[in-house]
């Protein structure tokens, strides 16, 4: 039975990655995520059924448009599989509770932000803003390892947005440019998803991470030494990591000390 629930929540996983790709192609230009149904971009035919089943229908077209042979972007696949196995992988440590359903909403919030700064550079307000009232409405609820007061979780998260909103807001202005607006307002949201104390271990880990890529696309001439990466899909991915594991994390650290 366990192993099918493992299943099923994978299946649902595709059909959300398909959503989210969705999203993640039309958010950034302004159009509707409802109207017009999909497409190929390319010669504008309507696609059908057959054509929408996530993983399987790119797999079987060989990544190419059956109307017109475009390529289709390798990105949905990584997009719908990531989802399955995120989905899959939450249903297997979560199992039926609130925080599965916490860390699904995250898990599509975050991989939306990751690709869209990714490919555009954009971190978009209309993901963005709703997230935070989102993540505000989300501490009212009883979760492992918060707070039992409602009171002092939703006071928590608060502190934690600003936290993350005021740090970055600071790098922002003394970087001149060198720190999006979009990543102070990225920092918020993590902050009010995390929590005090963890968004600290958030932002460290990011800046850890984007450091390590950054520094690895150097010493492999992918990138130039002044050349900017996107910094919000390192902030996405140590959100993601914090909310699943930052409590073990900061308590393992603790011990160290």
């Amino acid at each position: 039975m366990e192993i099918l629930l493992i299943f099923l929540f994978a299946l649902l996983g595709l059909a959300v990655g398909s959503f989210l790709n969705v999203c993640i192609d039309r958010l950034p230009r302004n159009e509707s995520i409802v109207n017009p149904p999909s497409h190929c971009p390319v010669c504008q035919q309507k696609l059908t059924a057959k054509d929408l089943i996530p993983v399987f229908s790119y797999l079987r077209l060989r990544g190419r448009c059956r109307y017109c042979q475009a390529a289709i972007p390798r990105r949905l696949f990584w997009v719908e599989l990531a989802t399955a196995v995120i989905f899959a992988l939450l249903y297997w440590h979560y199992g039926l509770s609130v925080e599965l359903g916490v860390m699904a909403f995250y898990a599509c919030q975050f991989i939306i932000i990751f690709v869209v700064d990714l490919e555009h550079g954009l971190i978009l307000n209309k993901v963005v803003y709703p997230g935070m009232v989102v993540a505000l409405l989300l501490a009212l609820l009883p979760q492992a390892g918060l707070a039992p007061q409602i009171g002092t979780r939703v006071a928590y998260a608060a502190l934690g947005g600003g936290i993350g909103f005021g740090i970055f807001l600071l790098i922002a202005i003394v970087s001149r440019g060198g720190m999006g607006w979009g990543d102070v307002k990225l920092a918020a949201l993590i902050g009010l998803a995390t929590s005090f104390p963890l968004v600290f271990l958030a932002i460290i880990m990011g800046a850890i991470l984007g450091g390590i890529v950054a520094v690895a696309l150097v010493i492999a001439k992918k990138r130039k030494r002044r050349e900017t990466i996107p910094f919000g899909p390192f902030l996405a991915l140590a959100a993601m990591i914090t909310l699943l594991w930052g409590s073990n994390i900061l308590n393992w650290y603790l011990g160290l000390m």
